[in-house]
């Protein structure tokens, strides 16, 4: 894996491209311009990218990290924190002992699961709970049973699909999550996002 730039003093950390976006769109939102959002590639690449980083010469300037998972871990016995501090461990790093809670110094290092701690899912379902009121949703709802019923090959992640039926009954159906986030289709003053805007806030507060 290549080395990272670092270009900012506070660092987070994300799974993908969808949350990269969401969570630039959000930061623009709240107005901090702080922040270095990298997209590792994948719940199993948080290790590989810790790695990395942790060694490279620059990192010394990095006062605060931030690491976003889903809360969907693939792993038989640990949840997805305990896979995140398994990592923190394993390169030296400070260890939160719960999500949301800051731990250490230079860097200082904050862990957020999606959707929140002790749900089981992901951001697709943060965002859902965002628009629960939204006119559309109990087409949304209707829609998906239907399909879940009649059709074998509807997909698994049921909130994926609901995201991306919600989304189709916007004016521009094209976009993806990360794309609506962008274009301000989530509703970022709802009180579903409070807890990831604390995130965010904690994130820039040691600096």
């Amino acid at each position: 894996m290549t080395k990272t730039e670092f270009t900012k003093p506070n660092l987070l950390l994300v799974e993908g491209k969808t949350d990269e976006l969401f969570f630039s769109a959000l930061n623009k939102h709240l107005g901090f311009h702080d922040i270095q959002i990298i997209d590792v590639g994948g719940t199993s690449k948080f290790q590989k990218r810790l790695e990395v980083i942790s060694v490279s010469p620059k990192f010394h300037i990095i006062k605060s990290l931030g690491i976003v998972s889903d809360n969907d871990s693939k792993h038989p016995s640990k949840t997805s924190f305990e896979c995140i501090t398994d990592y923190l461990r394993y390169v030296n790093l400070p260890t939160p002992e719960s999500p949301l809670l800051p731990k250490g110094n230079n860097p200082q290092v904050t862990v957020m699961i999606l959707p929140s701690e002790g749900e089981t899912g992901m951001l697709e379902d943060l965002c859902l709970k965002s628009v629960e009121s939204d006119p559309a949703m109990p087409c949304v709802n209707q829609y998906c049973q239907c399909l879940q019923e009649k059709c074998p090959s509807f997909p698994k992640n049921i909130s994926k699909a609901k995201v991306q039926v919600f989304l189709a009954s916007r004016k521009e159906a094209e976009k993806g999550l990360g794309i609506a986030a962008r274009d301000g289709y989530w509703p970022f003053e709802n009180a579903a996002f409070n807890e990831v805007k604390q995130f965010i806030r904690s994130i820039l507060s040691n600096d």
